[in-house]
């Protein structure tokens, strides 16, 4: 028998492309962004998918589905939001809420940024609903470069199960994380960006030259033999991570360490990553294409839950709730 699923605000599909690698069908999704819509559909044409807002939409025919998962919106509670909660118009945590209650599945899994956790008593009022029908972990910040993700992202977890068990959160592994070098090369994959990386007036110096902000935007370099900074949705212009090909970062810091001037203009020899090669650090699949402008692909990436991180956690699921064995391993 087949293990179904549905992905509410499902965006480019990571987390729907984790499921499926573990053996879940996501079976109806939703999803509110024009190019997300038109990305999740390449990705999974046999999906029955709501283009729109999700307050318009009844779950109650989807009763008997296994699992429901989905990362409400992030800005109410992000840091690099108002951090307004519950009075944001983007909060949504009630409308996951809603569908789990209408579906009552065997299990549901909830994504979101660490910063939720700040949120913590009007989290507990609004999964309060749920209590008496499920067993909710409490809220785990996992670090997807514990689960093969060659990327440093860290989002907070939330699982329920129906039967009345605690579900056990996969543990990552620290020391076995992917350094970005194994998806990453001199040359572009994919149409080049062509955004420069241009020295800051005012740098910020840290310990390690590549935490610093020496250079405009937030876009930061990446150390090839380390997991990738967190992928940013805003990527595109100077906020999207480059590589260092003549290895000239060091070099600088330790020139303004011993007090030198500020470099005026671009550094010679970096390049921005593209969308392809931002979709490989959060595990995406060789196949998945993404639809839109490049902005809004890099958007798209950039928000997407790692194939990777969704799979380990649906991976437990089918082990600890669903009983059925694991399946094959997403791609990078």
């Amino acid at each position: 028998m087949t293990v179904t699923a549905i992905d509410l605000f499902a965006g480019a599909g990571g987390l729907s492309l984790g499921l499926e690698a573990a053996g879940i069908e996501s079976v109806f999704a939703v999803e509110i962004v024009d190019d997300a819509v038109a990305t999740y559909r390449r990705a999974f044409p046999g999906a029955d998918v709501y283009h729109g807002d999700i307050r318009a939409v009844s779950f109650k025919r989807y009763s008997g589905v296994d699992v429901v998962a989905g990362g409400p919106p992030c800005q109410p509670f992000s840091s690099g939001g108002l951090r307004k909660g519950q009075e944001d118009d983007r909060d949504f945590l009630p409308e996951f809420v809603r569908a789990v209650l209408e579906v009552r599945p065997r299990a549901f899994v909830m994504e979101n940024v660490p910063g939720l956790i700040s949120f913590g008593p009007y989290l507990r009022s609004v999964l309060a609903p749920l209590f008496d029908l499920y067993s909710i972990s409490e809220p785990k910040v996992l670090n997807a470069a514990d689960y093969g993700v060659p990327q440093s992202r860290r989002r907070l977890v939330i699982v329920g199960r129906a039967d009345g068990v605690q579900f056990r959160l996969p543990s990552g592994n620290p020391h076995m994380r992917m350094p970005a070098g194994l998806v990453l090369t001199e040359r572009p994959k994919g149409e080049p960006n062509l955004s420069k990386v241009v020295f800051a007036k005012r740098p910020d110096l840290r310990p390690n030259p590549y935490h610093g902000h020496l250079f405009n935007g937030g876009g930061r370099a990446i150390e090839l033999d380390k997991p990738s900074p967190t992928i940013l949705a805003a990527a595109g212009g100077n906020k999207t991570h480059f590589l260092d090909l003549e290895n000239r970062i060091p070099a600088y810091y330790q020139h303004l360490r011993r007090g030198g001037s500020p470099f005026d203009g671009e550094l010679i020899g970096a390049r921005r990553i593209t969308v392809q090669e931002s979709a490989a650090l959060q595990s995406f699949p060789d196949g998945v294409t993404f639809a839109g402008r490049i902005s809004s692909q890099y958007t798209q990436v950039g928000n997407a839950v790692p194939p990777k991180l969704a799979q380990a956690i649906a991976e437990e699921l089918m082990g600890q709730v669903l009983g059925r064995s694991r399946r094959k391993r997403v791609a990078a």
